[in-house]
């Protein structure tokens, strides 16, 4: 089995037997293998959108099964692991631990999951199932960078997520939809450059400090998640929601709609 592989069920492991020392091996699946969680979104999109891999599971044995442990290993090689009692009901503990490799050999790990899991569709698999070795040959890893470009509008978002926004009070105090915004340069540190508003806003009202309020973006697009295909936008961009569903960039033949939430 790959090294870092053999770490993370090491670790996790560990810390199970020091959370949990009552959790025997016959009381989780297939002894307490280590299940790769490889289905959702794949590796590379976790690699290079959330910058770690996907997460890594023990699950228990009963009807339930519910995780016993969850592990993520970061890029960086960070590992968090989360050791859930109660068969999988109570509240997750942590404990964290760095692998021993470095940034070439993660990469090189990454680059192997997607060749020997996700290209052939090993999904959600016990860690045991993969080829053994370490190898990745050079053209693997390349052809696994190049595959960043295809993330690349995922990677921005993630960017700004924790960045802030400007959005008009209408919006929350008198529920109103965000219907229009616009992207200017950002002027400080953590600043996203949007501005979100309704429409109907007074003349001047942006002006006035007392009618906005600094939201994060991953805020912003939580509260309207149409909003995630232009959130991207170059400075300069103005979009105005076209539809209860749907934003486009601006222009003369658009009309914009102006609409309130549903209570």
């Amino acid at each position: 089995m790959n090294n870092i592989l053999v770490q993370v069920d090491k670790y996790m492991h560990e810390a199970l037997k020091s959370k949990l020392p009552e959790v025997s091996s016959a009381d989780l699946e297939k002894d307490g293998a280590v299940f790769y969680m490889n289905g959702k979104n794949g590796t590379a999109f976790d690699w290079f959108v959330n910058e770690h891999f996907p997460c890594f599971f023990i699950f228990y044995g009963d009807k339930e099964n519910l995780g016993a442990v969850k592990a993520t290993l970061y890029s960086d090689g960070r590992l968090s692991v989360y050791v859930f009692g109660d068969k999988g009901h109570a509240d997750a503990e942590e404990v964290t631990y760095t692998v021993e490799a470095d940034a070439d050999q993660l990469l090189r790990l990454a680059a192997f999951l997607t060749d020997n899991a996700d290209e052939k569709k090993i999904w959600d698999a016990d860690i045991r199932d993969l080829p053994e070795g370490d190898i990745c040959d050079e053209q693997s890893v390349r052809v696994f960078l190049d595959s960043e470009k295809y993330y690349m509008p995922m990677i921005e978002r993630r960017k700004l997520w924790d960045k802030t926004a400007i959005v008009s009070k209408k919006v929350r105090a008198e529920g109103w939809k965000i219907c229009f915004g616009i992207r200017d340069e950002p002027t400080r540190d953590g600043d996203s450059g949007w501005y979100f508003g309704v429409g109907n806003e007074p003349e001047n009202y942006a002006n006035d400090a007392d009618n906005l309020e600094l939201w994060k973006v991953g805020s912003v697009l939580m509260f309207e998640p149409a909003l995630n295909e232009l959130i991207s936008a170059p400075y300069g961009t103005l979009i105005i929601r076209v539809d209860h569903d749907k934003f486009e960039i601006e222009s003369p033949e658009k009309d914009i709609l102006i609409e309130k939430r549903e209570s």
